[in-house]
């Protein structure tokens, strides 16, 4: 059957675009082919430097006739609407037919040529591609990434006739822009388009271009006894820059090598594109760097690797500078720095969310086992290496440069890890911290980028996320879960209220107003009085209820209160910032953590709906969640997890259609005369779980507090084939109702079976 080829070539594509652009140009197309009932075989696509590519196999010659019955207004409807309707279709009034009352069209479309139809869809392709940065050129109207300068548009052998802002379409394109002849040349089908780029020095399929990238560097290494650093990321980059690709390895000077790897290797990587080279035997970075050329140099590339090791040589001169003028000055002394960055204009200074992480450091620390005062230190040194000169010229080395600086200074190697590693895990293939140090200031970070920003309502819509907070949420969820700390969210969320303390100085004010307190923490707070003392719970309890503001005050004071005040009142002085009531963004974090945690549980087998089961209960121990849920899933699998959730919601229905005519009957169910021997049974086994049951939830083993539930499979499944629970005595229908009440909760101490799906 027929082929479609299409070629797109333009000037240099950026190498960061190209894949997507090759997954929405098949997008695109694929979409419309099948709008117009056009299903090709195999449609695939192509991108490099200069061409996005695509080829259709097995099309039709032409589109099949086509007929659509299509529902219009109902009989008599105002005269608008069933001319609108007459409109969309084409027809006139006495084309349509009657049916039950509605008014049908049958359209009848004859099939149209292939070709036609495919113009027409690469002209809208090509007018709303989705390129994120785009241009026009000369004086026409027409926005590609770079100027557009051909179109290969061949179907079944021939050249589609089409124009586009004065671009002929035909079936010439050029190879490589130095190594071909030069010249242009024909193209018939695929396969000759192909092998003639082959021919003029063009490798058409990126994933060859990888390999050819991968089989060079290694032999290139391999001759010298060296090892390739992998770098997928910069593969898929320098694939997208070189429609030739020639790995060459370089030299470097050997001095250099006394600065950090990472700074090596990022210096190579963003400035240059290059990829770093180490010795097998010790695993440390080498004196050499490999690049990958657009040439095949008549001299084996030595020319290309002495250019680039000058360049190379002076971006490396900048890091020492930088690295050599950090550090002259110390961590702590940077922080000063720190008061004149903005971190959100709702939020303040990266000094004041250095306070923040300071506080939730110390209130972290002894949940996961760390030392407060190592913790409290790393927090407050963590975002000192902003303020350096590497991390200025490096933005990605943040946090990293801080460690070594601070091992420079000889901090405590603690420490120094903790500054190192507080932004992970980054992705998900980073690990998660695992020392208790680390662990609480990276938790602190992490917690303080979620509750900021839902406190100041800056919340993920849809799939936008411009502060990462679904990255964020992870990394807590991996950590805690990682390591099972016991971190109760909403404890975690109070103490982030609790550190907003970090906004009281000369001139602020920290202001909440509630039903029982209105009051203020002033500057002297800063040294607390032993009035603060006294009081400071109180404000605290507080600042839990009622939304909390930031004001303007030339008092100082330590605390005030207002004991005359209504309750919401408005502040006195200036309001600088205002966050909402802890109750509410502690709920909304608590739910957006589970949520990730359904993503993550979800890639690991388990069904949302017992994550909403454990969830339903309150619980917010991220720890003891995944706990109850993986006995859950266990106990649901199991032999009689399946039929005790079915007798639950036979229970359930009958209570919740009681529960529309009046409240269910309080009290334990008892043992009445001449009562069915599977109501005395069910009675009994209830009695003889509860116990089991509480005391197998306090110890948190869910998995026993399932195994003493099962025994309640039998009774009851009985109960329901042996008892009426309609009773005509009204004794017997209490009796057997707060039975059923006694299932129920009982079964709900565990988890909320009415959330389960299956």
């Amino acid at each position: 059957m027929p082929q479609l080829l299409i070629e797109l070539f333009s000037e240099e594509i950026p190498a960061r675009m190209q894949v997507q652009a090759a997954r929405d140009f098949d997008r695109m197309v694929r979409d419309r082919l099948a709008a117009e009932g056009l299903l090709p075989e195999g449609l695939k696509t192509f991108s490099g430097p200069r061409r996005l590519t695509l080829v259709a196999e097995g099309l039709p010659v032409a589109q099949g006739d086509r007929h659509e019955d299509r529902k219009g207004p109902r009989v008599g409807a105002p005269d608008a609407a069933i001319e609108g309707f007459l409109r969309s279709t084409g027809l006139t009034r006495d084309k349509l037919v009657e049916k039950d009352g509605v008014w049908f069209a049958h359209i009848h479309r004859a099939g149209r040529p292939t070709a036609e139809i495919v113009a027409e869809i690469l002209d809208q392709v090509i007018r709303s591609f989705p390129w994120p940065k785009s241009m026009t050129w000369g004086r026409g109207t027409l926005r590609w990434v770079r100027p557009l300068k051909r179109i290969v548009f061949i179907f079944n052998g021939e050249v589609v006739p089409f124009n586009i802002d004065g671009i002929e379409s035909g079936d010439v394109t050029e190879g490589h822009r130095f190594m071909g002849s030069g010249k242009s040349f024909k193209v018939k089908d695929f396969d000759s388009y192909r092998d003639k780029l082959a021919g003029h020095f063009v490798i058409l399929d990126p994933e060859e271009r990888k390999d050819r990238i991968m089989d060079g560097a290694r032999t290139l290494c391999f001759a010298r006894n060296l090892e390739l650093v992998d770098d997928d990321g910069l593969l898929d980059e320098v694939a997208g820059l070189a429609e030739w690709p020639t790995p060459v390895l370089g030299d470097m000077d050997p001095d250099f090598l006394d600065l950090p790897p990472e700074v090596i290797r990022t210096s190579m990587r963003t400035h240059q594109k290059y990829f770093a080279v180490r010795d097998p035997k010790t695993g440390k970075l080498a004196a050499h760097f490999l690049t990958v050329a657009n040439i095949e140099a008549a001299d084996g590339g030595k020319e290309i690797a002495r250019g680039n090791g000058k360049v190379l040589s002076a971006r490396l001169n900048d890091a020492r500078f930088f690295w050599d003028e950090d550090r002259k000055v110390t961590l702590e002394q940077r922080l000063e720095k720190l008061t004149g960055v903005t971190f959100h204009a709702k939020l303040g200074t990266l000094a004041e969310r250095v306070e923040r992480l300071e506080i939730l450091a110390k209130a972290i620390a002894p949940r996961v086992g760390a030392d407060v005062a190592k913790a409290v230190l790393a927090a407050r040194l963590s975002k000192a290496d902003l303020a350096t000169g590497m991390v200025g010229e490096f933005p990605e080395l943040q946090g990293l440069m801080g460690g070594y600086y601070a091992r420079e200074e000889k901090i405590s190697p603690v420490v120094a890890d903790a500054i190192r590693d507080h932004y992970r895990p980054v992705g998900a293939s980073d690990e998660a911290p695992d020392t208790p140090v680390t662990m609480a200031v990276a938790i602190a970070e992490k917690l303080d980028t979620l509750t900021a920003f839902f406190a100041i309502d800056e919340k993920p819509t849809g799939s936008r996320d411009p502060y990462a907070l679904r990255r964020a949420a992870l990394g807590v969820i991996r950590i805690l879960l990682g390591s099972e700390a016991r971190a109760p969210v909403r404890e975690l969320v109070a103490d982030w209220y609790k550190s907003l303390r970090c906004y009281v100085d000369p001139g602020r004010a920290l202001y909440v107003s509630t039903r029982l307190t209105t009051g203020y923490l002033g500057p002297k707070s800063r040294a607390p009085s032993e009035v603060f003392q006294t009081y400071v719970g109180e404000f605290e309890d507080a600042l839990l209820e009622g939304k909390p503001y930031v004001v303007s005050t030339e008092e100082d004071f330590d605390i005030r209160f207002d004991r005359t005040a209504q309750a919401g009142e408005a502040p006195e002085g200036e309001v600088q910032y205002e966050f909402r009531p802890y109750t509410v963004v502690a709920d909304e974090v608590l739910s957006f953590l589970a949520d990730r945690l359904k993503v993550a549980l979800r890639d690991q087998g388990k069904r949302h709906d017992l994550v909403d089961a454990v969830f339903a209960l309150g619980d917010d121990d991220l720890v003891r969640i995944v706990a109850r849920v993986e006995a859950l899933d266990g106990f649901l699998t199991g032999a009689d997890g399946p039929n005790l959730l079915a007798g639950y919601k036979r229970a359930g229905n009958i209570l919740k259609a009681e529960e529309k005519k009046g409240a269910l009957p309080a009290g334990p169910a008892v043992g009445m005369p001449g009562a069915p021997k599977e109501e005395g049974a069910l009675i009994a086994a209830l009695e003889s779980a509860e116990r089991p049951v509480a005391q197998a939830l306090q110890q948190e083993d869910f998995a026993g507090a399932m195994r003493a539930l099962s025994g309640l499979r039998g009774p009851v499944d009985a109960f329901f084939e042996g008892v009426l629970v309609n009773s005509e005595s009204a004794a017997e229908r209490e009796n057997r109702l707060r039975l059923l009440v006694q299932v129920r909760d009982l079964m709900e101490r565990v988890a909320d079976f009415s959330q389960v799906t299956g």
